[in-house]
């Protein structure tokens, strides 16, 4: 029979580690770390699907922080993969806090920095790596990191992943670690290519599913507006930010260029500050802006999905899709950054003609209606420009004849209203000669 576990004394945790949960201010674990660190910590390999803000990093560094116990030797035992810099980094702030009271050593790779430096801190020695896989086969080319030692490996947010297409670099990192590790794999979603995965990846694991996939926590609110075209989101959201309750929000776009466009015009607009990041801002500005949003410096930070899921920051009162994602798990992870640690929060999407014909596949992976709301009356309605309306036209021709191959959208190919003749009509260039003589 289970033993009933209420607290993190019943995990069995040593004391250094329940000091540094009980300084991070978690009283009580959660329903993934109930069931996953007991199963890691007997040396089960385990598939762990979780909605984001459910605390699995905790269920998966917890029971790494005590397997290694203390530091030891030159080369990493433990290794941490994860899809983006922003998720290594909060990783590697995870396991240094819960690590506190130890003498572990772990040391966070990514790209967009040099190598130099962290090829110096593997010499120095290091117990465990957080990374993304294309650093990691970078450092192990060069031959600062040496394989052998490694005993634990987890895949992060391993969905995300594979739409990144990271499988061949996970592949080639499987064929130089050691055949006899331990395994844990997490994800929030399970599309055919993580099933794969895990059958490559896991032997015989435990799986454990606190949630069915895909689907939002529940202290999560969700709204939906339709909404024409660009202008009229900016009036809208600017509409929305008058009120004092968005303490911290989230913008979420698709494009960099809508980031900047949108940050700009907030910055001119609002008070309290607004910063965006995307990949093409250098890395120290990306780290600084996300510092600055979570100490509550700024109050709106606008995003590519870059950010999606590489983003611990507690008491996010609001997550807004200035756009709807077209993968549409990412509209989960997108609305996972509130509501985290059982707090209340509120997903709020824009949606215009063309990213309504996405809306209904989002409600059925979330087995759920979005409700809709009206467009205030105070709010102005933009016409929509002719470009704009021409781009969405076009769209939504090109959704319905993948649909349908048959269909004839405003934008196929016209015949020609009369049949071209490829006789070549009698050239009159004779009679014009004669003329003249």
């Amino acid at each position: 029979m289970a033993v009933e576990v209420k607290k993190f004394e019943d995990l069995k945790l040593n004391r250094q580690v329940l000091n540094a949960i009980e300084e991070l201010g978690f009283e009580e674990p959660t329903e993934i770390q109930q069931k996953a660190i007991p199963l890691a910590r007997a040396g089960h390999d385990v598939l762990g699907i979780a909605q984001t803000g459910t605390g699995k990093t905790l269920a998966f560094v917890t029971p790494i922080v005590m397997k290694l116990k203390y530091a030891q030797g030159t080369h990493p035992r433990a290794l941490i993969l994860a899809p983006t810099r922003e998720l290594v980094i909060q990783i590697h702030e995870h396991f240094k806090a819960l690590a506190k009271y130890t003498d572990l050593r772990v040391l966070a790779t990514y790209g967009g920095l040099g190598p130099k430096q962290q090829l110096a801190a593997l010499e120095e020695g290091v117990d465990a790596i957080v990374s993304t896989p294309g650093r990691f086969l970078d450092l192990y080319a060069k031959g600062g990191i040496f394989t052998r030692e490694i005993k634990t490996m987890v895949l992060d947010e391993a969905d995300k992943m594979m739409d990144m297409g990271f499988m061949p670099q996970i592949r080639n990192i499987l064929e130089i670690v050691p055949v006899k590790r331990q395994n844990l794999l997490f994800s929030a979603t399970m599309p055919e290519k993580v099933i794969r995965l895990t059958e490559e990846f896991l032997e015989f694991p435990e799986k454990v599913e606190v949630a069915p996939q895909a689907t939002v926590i529940e202290t999560i609110e969700q709204w939906l507006y339709e909404v024409p075209n660009f202008r009229t989101k900016l009036n809208l959201l600017s509409n929305l930010l008058k009120d004092e309750s968005l303490t911290r929000v989230i913008i979420f776009v698709k494009t960099k260029t809508n980031a900047d466009q949108i940050a700009k015009f907030l910055d001119r607009k609002h008070e309290g500050g607004v910063r965006v990041i995307h990949a093409n801002k250098g890395q120290n500005t990306r780290i600084n802006a996300m510092n600055e949003f979570k100490e509550g410096d700024v109050r709106m930070l606008v995003s590519t999905d870059v950010t999606a899921r590489g983003m611990d920051v507690s008491m996010v009162s609001h997550v807004i899709n200035f756009d709807v994602p077209l993968i549409y798990e990412d509209y989960v992870h997108r609305i996972g950054r509130t509501g985290r640690a059982k707090n209340e929060g509120v997903a709020i999407t824009f949606a215009n003609e063309l990213e309504m014909h996405h809306v209904p596949k989002i409600e059925a992976m979330i087995q759920q209606e979005i409700p809709r709301l009206s467009i205030p009356d105070n709010v102005q309605v933009e016409k929509t420009p002719f470009n704009e309306k021409q781009e969405i036209d076009r769209a939504i021709d090109q959704l319905k004849r993948k649909a349908n191959p048959d269909f004839k959208g405003a934008f196929h190919e016209k015949k020609r209203k009369f049949p071209s003749n490829n006789k070549k009509k009698p050239s009159n260039k004779g009679n014009r000669k004669r003329r003249r003589r």
